[in-house]
């Protein structure tokens, strides 16, 4: 059979899953906070209006220029397009069902709540800190969990001095909560 009438087949094409996210558990919501919501709205504006524009420009010039089978900049660019399509559906999926969560209302609390960023230590005296954040959003790299992570759900509605069993690979470890955290509220401009 010829390669021209075979199609790529992905399971993420489909349902339109970016597979290096998890997938929000079933029956649950999808929180995030303002600046999260505002940086994927962000990302999928620059991919409509900037990105995906350029590649179609691009993808037409090849296409213009004759055999299609052998031309890397027409078949890159398909392949970018597919890219481009997918992440677009599925950034429209998950700010439709985005549920957005402004930590600052909780500011001044020692209660643990979506947004909050913590610090515990473990049985083992290393001091470790992390906010929660929505699991679009969570960057581990700059110490943030997402809420559904297990970390996050054993911190949920405890308070500064509780201390918590967490559950790990390696069995039940004893954290206690030293500090709890909120951005402050921003205040509203004076015209």
């Amino acid at each position: 059979m010829s390669k021209a009438f075979t199609r790529e087949t992905d399971a993420a094409d489909d349902d339109g899953e970016d597979p290096s996210l998890p997938p929000l558990p079933a029956g649950t919501r999808n929180y995030m906070t303002p600046q999260g919501y505002a940086n994927l709205r962000a990302e999928l504006f620059s991919l409509i209006d900037d990105e995906r524009p350029k590649v179609v420009e691009i993808v037409h010039w090849a296409a213009s220029n004759g055999d299609r089978s052998e031309n890397g900049d027409y078949l890159y660019g398909k392949k970018r397009l597919r890219e481009i399509d997918r992440r677009i559906r599925f950034l429209t999926k998950r700010l439709e069902i985005a549920e957005v969560t402004d930590p600052s209302v909780h500011h001044g609390r020692s209660q643990v709540f979506f947004g909050a960023t913590v610090t515990y230590v473990e049985e083992n005296g290393v001091e470790r800190t992390v906010t929660i954040r929505g699991i679009d959003e969570a960057d581990s790299l700059k110490g943030e969990v997402s809420w559904v992570s297990p970390i996050a759900r054993t911190l949920l509605k405890s308070s500064t001095g509780d201390v918590l069993k967490l559950v790990t690979p390696q069995g039940w470890r004893e954290i206690e909560v030293l500090d709890v955290t909120y951005p402050a509220p921003s205040k509203p401009s004076i015209p």
